[in-house]
């Protein structure tokens, strides 16, 4: 074999030496890639797993705490919190009567200004033009001639000017209620409500709720707005079942429900609003 030959030899089989390194490469991208996919999608499906197991869980304390508001004479006026212990897990369950949100169908357009300016973070002339938007998208008009209403908390997205983001602040604050009197009563609203109320004055806010959650009856509701105050009560409530997951993060599942007994379907009680979210960091690699 000549000069020649073994140099064209070794060139072809240096060629070779390449390609074969760079297909091992290309297939340990792609086996990286797989395994990380796969791993991806067992998290994925963890996490689906104890979603769903959480829900549950809350719907279960729910259920249990409507059966023990059902058993009493008396109806809850306030804002009151109770731990439930179901199948080994111990949640708190949040009653909050309806009467203790914002009504953005019968709030006054003085009220929306404040829950846009304070809760929204809007600045004072917005916040006023957006409260007499939502007064006049409210007020329109079907085919009938009648007011349309919000029917629920998401129609607030029909006013010009709400977007998913000032929406997303103001959800949990607020209500659609068809009972609704466009007053608050002070003992029944969270901490954002009263905050509100406080004309943005969250350390005020605080200390009200403080004091309310030691089981105070006599909070002194003078420091905050009156014109917004009432204390009229409800049949209509949220409650909030708040269910730890593993990484800490927490599932919230809330029911929206009328303790007035529907005949027509022969319930002793009525859900008409349910969903879910959860609060606090996800779990990693979600």
């Amino acid at each position: 074999m000549t000069r020649l030959h073994i140099k064209r030899l070794l060139h072809h089989q240096g060629i070779a030496l390449i390609a074969v390194l760079w297909i091992v490469a290309a297939l340990s991208i792609i086996v990286t890639g797989v395994v990380h996919s796969v791993r991806s999608e067992v998290r994925l499906v963890s996490t689906t797993r104890q979603t769903i197991q959480a829900v549950a869980l809350g719907e279960a304390a729910i259920a249990l705490v409507l059966q023990d508001m059902a058993s009493r004479p008396e109806r809850t006026t306030r804002l009151v919190t109770m731990d439930v212990v179901y199948q080994g897990s111990t949640m708190a369950v949040e009653i909050m009567p309806l009467s203790g949100l914002i009504d953005i169908n019968k709030a006054p357009a003085a009220l929306l200004t404040s829950l846009y300016l304070v809760a929204g973070e809007m600045d004072a002339k917005a916040a006023a033009a957006l409260a007499e938007a939502t007064v006049q998208t409210r007020s329109e008009r079907d085919a009938r001639g009648r007011e349309q209403g919000f029917e629920a908390v998401q129609d607030l997205l029909r006013v010009p000017g709400v977007d998913y983001d000032l929406y997303a602040r103001l959800s949990r604050l607020i209500t659609a209620d068809e009972q609704g009197t466009g007053q608050i009563n002070p003992q029944a609203a969270p901490d954002g409500v009263l905050a509100v109320l406080a004309q943005g004055n969250t350390a005020l806010a605080g200390a009200l709720a403080a004091r309310r959650a030691s089981g105070a009856t006599d909070i002194d509701t003078a420091i905050l707005n009156g014109e917004h105050i009432s204390n009229s009560s409800s049949s209509r409530y949220r409650l909030q079942a708040y269910v730890m997951l593993p990484d800490g993060a927490r599932i919230v599942v809330a029911r929206s429900i009328d303790l007035r007994p529907d005949p027509r379907l022969g319930l002793p009680c009525r859900i008409f609003n349910a969903e879910h979210w959860m609060q606090g960091a996800p779990l990693k690699g979600v």
